[in-house]
């Protein structure tokens, strides 16, 4: 590590927001796990092809997870999207006798008369 007067020896100072991860990223990590949950089921679905005649109890154990896996997906996707939302910050409330409001009434503004008789 390069310990030149541009490097700081200190710890990186914490960042002081809880800023959420970007739409994008969030939605390109939610696409992935589902895509992974997928291929998965498809695996299910062709070992239970592969091994219905020969051993039957793996087939039905790999039709259940292949029946199961879209379901459990779809929770955990939008489990997560709810982690990420967080606590909702406190509302701000107003002073608690707020001062009264001043009602006006509307007034008609006319031009000033000219004198024509110059």
């Amino acid at each position: 590590m390069s310990t030149g007067p541009w490097r700081r020896e200190a710890p990186r100072a914490e960042s002081i927001t809880r800023a959420r991860t970007g739409l994008t990223r969030d939605l390109r990590g939610r696409q992935r796990r589902y895509l992974t949950a997928m291929l998965i089921r498809t695996a299910c679905v062709v070992l239970m092809a592969v091994t219905w005649n020969r051993w039957p109890v793996l087939a039905v154990c790999a039709l259940i997870g292949s029946v199961v896996i879209p379901y459990v997906a779809v929770v955990v996707a939008q489990a997560g999207w709810r982690q990420q939302r967080g606590a909702r910050p406190a509302l701000a409330w107003g002073p608690e006798d707020p001062t009264p409001r001043v009602v006006l009434e509307p007034t008609l503004v006319l031009p000033p008369e000219h004198d024509t008789t110059n």
